[in-house]
């Protein structure tokens, strides 16, 4: 098996890359499980977050590295909380302060669309001039009332008109299926399966 560091210590994350990346002989190990620290997320674009926490993450553990930065994007909110969606509340991160905070955010506005987005950023060592990047777009409109025990983040809030469910109440199989980040991971496992790891 070849191992690869993830740039996250989510553990809805890790369980998902996990699950996805084991089939092409991929064991993703948490930079936690290294001892490793989360690096600075200071850059205006999900693009520019994923490198710089791939190559962070990398460097550290002298292997390949797997970042994602991911996050809500409310049009009514100009865009927000995009890159700041985990601390869009502030520190200590708390998805319960951030959906409190989105919804009181947005009071009063009858248009809510929003949707998720997810930059998939692989690098084979720190220095990669090449490294591959896989995005997805996931569309829904935000919702006042949580409804669900799955997910995380703000799926509770995040509703997919088209299945009338929220992110929180789809099971992980069909959820993997339409998200954005199972669409992103997809077409990282294409390009991974053209250019293996190992």
């Amino acid at each position: 098996m070849q191992k690869l560091v993830l740039a996250s210590n989510n553990p809805g994350k890790l369980r998902e890359f996990r699950r996805l990346l084991e089939p092409l002989g991929i064991t993703v190990i948490a930079q936690s499980e290294l001892g490793n620290p989360e690096t600075e997320e200071p850059h205006p674009t999900f693009i520019e977050n994923a490198l710089a926490k791939a190559r962070h993450a990398s460097q550290l553990a002298h292997l390949p590295a797997l970042a994602d930065d991911s996050g809500i994007c409310v049009a009514a909110l100009g865009g927000a909380p995009g890159v700041l969606s985990a601390r869009y509340a502030g520190e200590p991160k708390s998805d319960t302060r951030n959906n409190a905070k989105l919804i009181a955010d947005l009071a009063g506005i009858t248009h809510r669309d929003a949707h998720y987005t997810c930059v998939l950023v692989l690098v084979r060592h720190a220095d990669d001039p090449e490294p591959m990047i896989a995005e997805g777009v996931w569309d829904g409109v935000v919702i006042d009332t949580p409804r669900g025990a799955g997910g995380f983040g703000y799926d509770p809030h995040f509703l997919d008109p088209g299945f009338g469910l929220t992110g929180a109440e789809f099971p992980l199989e069909e959820k993997n299926e339409i998200s954005h980040r199972g669409k992103a991971m997809r077409l990282l496992i294409e390009r991974l399966r053209q250019r293996p790891l190992g």
